[in-house]
């Protein structure tokens, strides 16, 4: 069977973040599919999606079934198991699939804190998954700065730019997503190099909450550009 982008895979939909897409998108009517290390949490997870949103079109399987359910694949995962979760699934990547990095290599990895961000040998942590993924599968940096707390407030939209990275025809793939959520703007970030700059501002943002005591989280705004 061919896989589409019909439904939207959220590995790491139980954490903070991720779960908050998956509200989102099930709000905005969209088949979500969220995956987990084990399945059992993720079907927590779609439990706690259905309470939110009555009637979602929501499932959960472990990371390697839910990313062989469709070919657009995001991946919401703490750095240091960012690598792990890729060969977890490598298996399921068929060419064609996009993968949607929103991983930031925090120093929380290393027990530091989570106003910096670490080296990665590849230049940002979505192309170290552009590294592990197969040949004909693309990777896409986007969703890093959108807060997880604003993403659960399903009332009030969602004031943030979402700077999206990477090949051209993958990134405008991705870019209508951010059309499902009110609020959300896709900017075009040029190649998935670029990618380093905006984990780093992620960085700096979760310093600016700590110092304005905004647990909400900061969104950002880009000027000028034409509507």
């Amino acid at each position: 069977m061919t896989k589409t982008d019909d439904a939207i895979a959220i590995l790491g939909g139980t954490g903070d973040q991720g779960l908050g897409l998956a509200l989102r998108f099930a709000k905005a009517g969209r088949r979500v599919v969220i995956g987990s290390r084990k399945a059992e949490k993720a079907e927590q997870a779609v439990l706690e999606v259905k309470a939110a949103v009555p009637g979602a079109d929501v499932v959960g399987f472990e990371n390697a079934e839910a990313t062989a359910q469709t070919s657009m694949i995001i991946l919401s995962v703490p750095f240091e198991h960012t690598a792990g979760t890729v060969k977890s699934i490598k298996q399921a990547l068929e060419p064609g699939d996009v993968v949607v990095s929103m991983t930031v290599p925090l120093a929380t990895a290393l027990g530091d804190g989570p106003t910096r961000t670490v080296g990665v040998w590849q230049g940002s942590a979505a192309e170290m998954v552009q590294s592990l993924v197969p040949a004909g599968v693309d990777v896409v940096s986007a969703f890093q700065n959108v807060g997880a707390h604003r993403l659960r407030e399903l009332e009030h939209e969602v004031e943030c730019d979402v700077v999206v990275s990477g090949k051209k025809a993958a990134r405008e793939r991705v870019e209508p997503l951010c059309d499902l959520v009110p609020g959300l703007r896709a900017i075009n970030g040029g190649p998935l190099s670029n990618a380093k700059i905006v984990e780093e501002i992620t960085a700096l943002l979760i310093g600016m909450n700590m110092r304005y005591k905004l647990p909400e989280g900061l969104g950002i705004r880009f000027t000028g550009l034409p509507e």
